[in-house]
């Protein structure tokens, strides 16, 4: 039987398009199949200026002085391949996961390096979702900020920084396969309309 390990990532970008922006921060925090903590790390990567918008800097507080002892991408990649369980197939996950994947395929190819990942994802969005239409509620948003603020696990804005947000992802996705155990499929309320 194959044993998993799910990679909970984030990646800061230089704005949403993998072809014209560059991936400016990585984080992960490595959990074995029940959810448990392995280990983390993250790296800031040394974008191209000009594949930085000056929004997605606001967002994620890039600067280029503050980038400037940052890593390749290519050694970012290798040290984030290395840490990645020899003996599991890694799953990434993450909120809206399937961008960072976008971003990281794409990496991994430029720099000639194998991808690390299992093509499978798991998505905080998915669960969220799910969640709200066996609790009967309505979500205004599928953000991270808003399954983290209905969890109660955050107040006020997240800040857009690659580890905060893998990990605030790791907890708001304990916090609702946790509630999800706890509904009755046969009792769940079925949403009218």
């Amino acid at each position: 039987m194959t044993e998993f390990a799910f990679a909970f990532l984030d990646c800061e970008f230089g704005g949403l398009d993998p072809e014209l922006h560059d991936i400016t921060e990585v984080a992960v925090v490595l959990t074995d199949y029940r959810l448990a903590e392995l280990k983390s790390a993250e790296w800031k990567i040394r974008p191209r200026p000009e594949r930085v918008t000056p929004e997605a800097a606001r967002i994620s507080g890039y600067t280029e002085e503050g980038w400037r002892e940052s890593l390749h991408v290519r050694d970012a990649l290798s040290e984030f391949a290395a840490l990645m369980p020899e003996d599991r197939t890694v799953v990434p996950a993450g909120q809206n996961v399937r961008m960072d994947v976008m971003f990281l395929e794409r990496a991994y190819r430029n720099c000639g390096l194998p991808y690390p990942f299992d093509y499978h994802v798991i998505d905080l969005a998915t669960l969220f979702y799910t969640w709200s239409l066996l609790a009967g509620e309505r979500v205004p948003a599928l953000s991270l900020r808003q399954a983290a603020v209905n969890a109660g696990l955050l107040e006020g804005n997240v800040p857009h920084r690659a580890m905060g947000d893998a990990r605030l992802t790791l907890e708001t996705f304990r916090h609702y396969v946790g509630r999800l155990a706890l509904l009755p499929l046969d009792e769940a309320p079925v949403s009218e309309g």
